[in-house]
């Protein structure tokens, strides 16, 4: 039997587990590292499972070429050649702006780097994007406004020093279990708990106080929790003076937010306002979780930046403890971000539009670059649909189920002239591909991935590739060499010394030195150790800046016609859009359908029986699921998860965007129930 430690390929928790294989190569379980910091010995149940898909009879094995309606297996160079063909055809003919490419929150640092240099440097455009635009677009846009950086301010070790944990728009203990059992171990330590969130979820049972405002509300009441602090008079007065800006334009901005006020928009009662802006207060140390509760909003942006507010004027930010800390919904995510894999950045959050970056980037690369930032990948959902993007390359995403408005994001890839996919199964978007090429999944490569913390991580190669599927670096190296570009790497740890030439936060970043349990970001250099808390003596920034915003309503809300609100989210046992987890024995045991929670008043009224299938429409299309009727949504809210394709929340949801950070609306729009 051997065992080889890796990375957990699910939520961005950053757990580390050894893949036990056979001596025929395959895959029988997996142990939990006793040591790492962050899994501590313990595993999720999708992290127990994390071996279980890996050898299904999905996988995609060989190249395939769309012919006449029928897939046809080719061999890799036609394969490579007709891909490389199609796309500079397509920049030829309509300009390399008319090409799209996506990149993957699942794949490696190494991976996302080459895509985004492979979009820049080999197909002249900016148009690459990830999945971050649809979970934490909002984080990276908000808090480096306010705070310079767009990452978790602290480490997961924090949560065994606070006092008081605010978790806001996340389900933390089904979406992260091992970030959730630091704050249940915290609890019990005698941390103080306040869980906001419109669901009964479980970790608001061990609160000392849940607030269960209105969805899309959350401005308002951060707004109220910080007037009522200036109220009473327990800012940290000597922390704004000395490392803030925009105090006084702050105190403005949330003075009309009184508990009545805030009553009247979040249908809290006022006391309860009071009570959590004092418990938050009066805490020495104080940390801030959030998830896609906060993001998914068209004004995601502006509720980022009141969390940020809010942990500047009770200075909980800069020591254990404390800090503002989004927590990444994939393994990548943050890794994918920095890398680049984004529209107006290159690797480290250096902008495209700054002529020493972009001179930077062009000199190592050989080539000139483009100067505009490109296209986001929901405005690209938009380009597509309207013909003015004519060519995509996705690469392990699927965004026929994770985008808002299927029913759009339907058009703009079926209009496509041309769509090439990489993955490792069949999808719901490899269905529209005219090439779908087969990858190498996180057991079959070796690679980095960095997680919520900022801890970049090894993940390594434990056994062979089904069949002729590669990893995707040795995909995206041939790709770049068609183009022209030097891409004779040797391993994905030569990319990753590229990358460190170029990044100053991963200056300091090798695989010799991640061999122990990796570095925290910013790393500047080879003998720096990684930095666990940011923000200590200065914000990135230099000074935090307070960033006043109003309330604003979401943009679609229940009326007569479709009275129920819609939230959507995950569920303990499925992630994403279920290619991996549905395809695991126990977790698909565990969970096979797609269901609808209402609470019994609403099923009463519309007489709706417990597991019946109702049909749930909005004004984008209708799906069925079966009714689970249960008080942990309130009267008049329905939740759906969106692991499901043949009950799909993402066709009912809103493609209203945040106007800055361009992410969608997933969590509020309005629906009407009807039995089927």
């Amino acid at each position: 039997m051997n065992a080889t430690l890796t990375t957990c390929p699910y939520c961005g928790t950053g757990c580390n587990f050894y893949l036990q294989s056979d001596v025929n190569g395959r895959l029988s379980g997996v142990e939990p590292a006793g040591k790492h910091p962050t899994s501590r010995g313990q595993l999720c149940i999708k992290g127990w499972n994390a071996h279980a898909f890996v050898d299904h009879p999905d996988r995609l094995t060989a190249p395939q070429l769309r012919r006449n309606g029928q897939l046809q297996i080719t061999d890799w160079n036609s394969a490579l050649d007709l891909l490389h063909d199609k796309l500079s055809g397509i920049a030829a003919q309509y300009g390399p702006d008319s090409l799209m490419f996506l990149s993957s929150a699942k794949v490696s640092n190494e991976e996302n780097y080459l895509l985004m240099k492979l979009a820049r440097a080999g197909y002249g455009t900016n148009n690459i994007d990830h999945c971050a635009r649809l979970c934490h677009s909002s984080t990276v846009t908000g808090l480096v406004e306010t705070l310079g950086s767009g990452a978790m301010t602290n480490s997961l070790s924090c949560f065994d020093e606070t006092g008081l944990i605010f978790v806001i728009g996340s389900n933390t203990t089904e979406q992260h279990p091992l970030i959730g059992s630091r704050i249940l171990n915290a609890v019990q330590r005698g941390a103080r708990l306040i869980v906001a969130d419109s669901r009964k979820i479980r970790l608001a049972r061990h609160a000392d106080l849940h607030l269960r405002q209105q969805n899309g509300s959350d401005v308002a009441l951060l707004n109220g929790m910080m007037r009522q602090i200036l109220q009473d008079g327990q800012e940290d007065t000597e922390f704004i003076s000395q490392r803030t800006e925009n105090f006084a334009a702050l105190r403005q901005g949330v003075e009309k937010f009184t508990p009545e006020y805030v009553a009247q928009i979040t249908g809290l009662p006022p006391e309860q306002i009071v009570s959590a802006a004092r418990l938050f207060a009066q805490a020495r140390r104080a940390m801030i979780v959030y998830a896609m509760g906060i993001t998914q909003h068209s004004h995601g942006v502006d509720n980022v930046r009141a969390i940020s507010n809010l942990a500047l004027l009770t200075g909980n930010l800069g020591r254990p403890g404390t800090g503002v800390n989004p927590l990444r919904g994939q393994n990548n995510v943050q890794g994918a971000c920095d890398m680049g894999a984004l529209p107006d950045v290159y690797t480290g959050y250096q902008r495209v539009a700054d002529p020493a970056a972009r001179q930077k980037f062009s000199t190592a690369w050989g080539v000139q670059l483009p100067e505009t930032p490109g296209l986001m990948a929901t405005h690209a959902i938009e380009a597509a649909a309207a013909g003015q993007v004519r060519g995509m390359l996705i690469l392990g995403e699927n965004p026929m189920l994770s985008e808002a408005n299927q029913g759009l994001v339907r058009k703009a890839l079926e209009r496509l002239d041309f769509l090439a996919v990489i993955d490792i199964f069949p999808t719901e978007t490899t269905d529209l591909a005219e090439l779908i090429l087969p990858a190498a999944c996180y057991a079959e490569k070796d690679g980095t991935f960095t997680s919520t913390e900022r801890r970049v991580q090894r993940g390594r190669k434990a056994l062979e590739s089904p069949g002729a599927a590669r990893p995707d670096w040795q995909i995206l190296c041939a790709l770049l060499q068609r183009c022209g570009l030097p891409a004779e790497y040797a391993d994905p740890a030569e990319i990753m010394t590229e990358t460190a030439t170029l990044t100053p936060s991963y200056g300091g970043i090798s695989y010799p030195r991640l061999e122990g349990m990796g570095l925290q970001w910013p790393c500047p250099d080879a003998e720096h150790p990684g930095t666990p808390i940011l923000h200590r003596e200065q914000f990135t920034r230099g000074k935090g800046r307070f960033s006043p915003v109003d309330y604003r309503p979401s943009a679609e809300l229940p009326d007569a016609d479709y009275p129920f609100l819609l939230n959507t989210g995950r569920t303990y046992f499925h992630w994403h859009t279920g290619s991996m987890t549905r395809r695991s024995h126990l977790l698909d045991r565990e969970e096979r359908q797609a269901f609808v929670e209402i609470h019994p008043a609403d099923a009463k009224k519309h007489r709706i029986k417990e597991r019946q299938q109702v049909k749930i429409s909005s004004r984008r299309g209708t799906i069925a699921a079966a009714a689970q009727l249960t008080d942990r949504v309130p009267a008049g809210q329905v939740f759906i998860p969106f692991h499901f394709a043949e009950g799909a929340a993402n066709a009912l949801t809103n493609n209203a965007l945040d106007p800055e950070s361009g992410i969608p609306e997933f969590k509020v729009c309005a629906v009407r129930i009807e039995p089927c």
